[in-house]
């Protein structure tokens, strides 16, 4: 059990009202700071986040002897990579332990160093994300790979070079790691089956800026010819769609009224039609989206998560927990991370009638299907959700679990709220600005 520092009793009840602020994508900025190590001079990053991976990746960054500060204007970095060099590695373990963003350092710093330890790797458990493709791909490069006590040491005897690769799955990090490392290696690398999500095409925009040579086809594929040399860049990030969506859902679950300022349309289209199909009501304006409860049941659905341009894996959980509200079962099939749907179990805790199934359900059969992963949910609706006991098991199902605190009768107790700070920004302060009420063990109002 964590410390009572990491705890937050949520007094349920009160639908969620106001407006808050979403900036950088949490899938886009630390990538797009890790590609200032390629550049030959500083680079300029705007919309930050102050969020914990950016913090790691800031502190690896320095620990590499790239200058990281704060610009003129509020969430600006400057990053300058002029004086790159080998880090200790007890140094990089320390820094890196919570993250698995380290692996994309590997490209940068075959390319600026000749060599790259990686150490052991962190992240959410929601399911495998296995690191062997991203040494495979740097093999494909050019790379060797010596395996060690304490993680992974790279070498580039010579200059890496462009190669083809096929990903078996179009793997947002596989992606990332891909056009980290072929924008500087010689020749044409062609990479087909690729991610293409929006925080995928904002890092091409940053390596254009830098001076790469990439195209992107219709059909998922990637092309990048190799240049010899790269400079900084200035970019704006991209808002983060997914804490938009996820605040979304709160406003939906809780009966309230959100007004999410930096909610882009064109990057949430399928979450939006989604949550006009359950019943919920959104408007949107230069500045942002509105989203809120109409009045009236909610509506049953059947939902199937898939890579962009699909319904993204990370908007299904706090979805979930406004389905339970919703009139009649609604289905749930998850295709990307096999066992993302374990957090329903402390929503049935709570009063939530949630039952998994093996099967492929509502939708066409996906990877999991013959694989003994309880990867389907049949949710049945609607139930009184009642505090509990809640531990946070993951990123965005820790949100979920606060959503449906905020959505319960009665108190509940939030354990290891801090590992929402990985993807939420100032999360407390945006809670209390939509009145909800939550507060620290001792009784210190947030």
């Amino acid at each position: 059990m964590t410390g009572t520092d990491d705890v937050l009793l949520v007094h349920g009840g009160t639908p969620l009202e106001g407006e808050i602020r979403v900036r950088g994508a949490k899938n886009l900025v630390p990538k797009a700071m890790v590609a200032a190590l390629l550049g030959s001079g500083p680079s300029r990053l705007r919309n930050v986040p102050d969020i914990r991976d950016v913090r790691v990746v800031r502190g690896l960054l320095q620990l590499h002897g790239v200058t990281v500060r704060p610009g003129e204007e509020p969430g600006e970095l400057i990053l300058d990579p002029s004086h790159v060099e080998s880090a200790n590695v007890a140094d990089i373990d320390a820094h890196a332990g919570s993250s698995r963003i380290p692996i994309l350092f590997c490209g940068p710093l075959l390319h600026r160093l000749g060599h790259a330890f990686i150490p052991g790797l962190g992240g959410c458990d929601i399911g495998g994300r296995p690191i062997d493709f991203h040494f495979e791909v740097l093999r494909k490069f050019g790379a060797t790979i010596e395996k060690r006590a304490d993680g992974q040491y790279l070498e580039a005897p010579q200059r890496l070079r462009g190669c083809k690769i096929r990903l078996p799955y179009p793997s947002v990090g596989s992606t990332e790691q891909v056009l980290l490392t072929a924008v500087l290696a010689e020749g044409v690398t062609e990479l087909s089956n690729a991610a293409v999500e929006p925080e995928i095409e904002d890092l091409i925009c940053v390596l254009q800026k830098m001076g790469a040579i990439i195209s992107m086809d219709t059909d998922r594929t990637i092309r990048v010819t190799g240049v010899d040399k790269l400079d900084g860049y200035t970019h704006r990030a991209l808002p983060d769609r997914l804490e938009a969506a996820s605040w979304a859902s709160a406003a939906l679950a809780t009966e309230g009224n959100i007004y999410v300022r930096g909610a882009q349309q064109r990057s949430m289209m399928t979450f939006l039609n989604t949550y006009r199909k359950v019943g919920g009501a959104f408007e949107i304006d230069d500045e942002g989206i509105r989203f809120w409860h109409p009045g009236g049941a909610l509506k049953s659905i059947a939902l199937e998560t898939d890579v962009h341009p699909g319904f993204q894996t990370d908007w299904q959980q706090p979805l979930v927990v406004a389905l339970t509200q919703a009139t009649g079962l609604s289905i749930v099939h998850e295709t990307v991370y096999e066992s993302r749907l374990g957090f329903t179990s402390a929503l049935n805790q709570m009063g939530a009638q949630i039952q998994l199934y093996r099967e492929c359900l509502g939708g066409s059969d996906c990877r999991f299907g013959q694989r003994n992963f309880l990867h389907s949910a049949v949710v049945s609706g609607p139930t009184k959700l009642q505090g509990a006991d809640l531990v946070i098991p993951d990123l965005r199902g820790g949100f979920s679990y606060l959503i449906a605190a905020l959505a319960a009768q009665g108190t509940s107790r939030v354990h290891g709220i801090d590992l929402i700070n990985r993807g939420y920004e100032n999360f407390m302060e945006k809670l209390e600005k939509l009145g909800a009420k939550v507060e620290l063990p001792g009784g210190a109002l947030v």
